[in-house]
């Protein structure tokens, strides 16, 4: 027989424009779950961690580097970069009003609050496929955890992201010699010859081991200049 601790705990469920999104509390565990697939939970960090970790760690040493992070999620990502101090701003483009939401007054916010608090931070609300294509601000860095990575989206429309199209848009917020990180649920060794292709220089993978299965695993590329 099941027991309690078994079954997950529906915290939220809303409808966006983007079909169903729920958070749910599964043991110690806050899960999020897009049109019932999962997506994302608080279990671990480290490649979300890595993402940031890499991105500034490939920028030499350029003083107060701007950061985009594509997807708030459960938040490592933001408050990995709030707590490292180089960065002079960090921006998270979230596109699901109730993802903002949690992490402000709702069960997420255990794990962004400090970050969101840092003067240095910015919530954008609108779809990063649309903004990098739109929008005319740069940064140094971008860091893009949407979905489950190049060869695996759960949202439809997430995919283009990491066509050539969606890639040119990457290029296009990015500073001269500006990295793109790119965290995947597994190694995709076309999406590399996709960033060569799109005139990304210095494309390499880094992997996060785990205990079963293929690794997760950080894609990094530099735009030339």
């Amino acid at each position: 027989m099941p027991t309690s601790f078994d079954i997950p705990e529906v915290l939220d469920r809303r409808e966006g424009p983007h079909g169903e999104i729920v958070l749910r509390r599964h043991g110690e565990l806050l899960q999020i779950i897009a049109n019932g697939c999962f997506l994302m939970d608080t279990s671990d960090g480290r490649s979300e961690r890595l993402l940031v970790d890499a991105a500034l760690g490939a920028l030499d040493g350029r003083p107060a580097p701007e950061v985009l992070i594509g997807g708030l999620g459960v938040g490592f990502s933001l408050a990995h970069a709030a707590a490292d101090p180089r960065p002079g701003r960090i921006a998270v483009v979230e596109r699901e009003r109730a993802i903002i939401d949690w992490h402000l007054d709702g069960p997420l916010s255990d794990f962004s609050a400090p970050a969101l608090a840092d003067p240095r931070t910015e919530i954008l609300e609108t779809d990063l496929v649309a903004y990098v294509h739109e929008t005319s601000a740069t940064y140094d860095a971008l860091c893009l955890d949407i979905d489950n990575g190049p060869d695996w989206t759960v949202t439809e429309g997430n995919d283009s992201l990491y066509s050539p199209a969606g890639l040119a848009g990457c290029a296009g917020v990015l500073r001269p010699g500006g990295v793109l990180a790119v965290w995947s649920a597994q190694p995709s060794p076309e999406f590399e010859e996709t960033l060569c292709n799109a005139g990304f220089q210095q494309v390499r993978t880094e992997e996060i081991p785990v205990a079963r299965g293929v690794p997760d695993v950080v894609h990094l590329a530099v735009r030339p200049g």
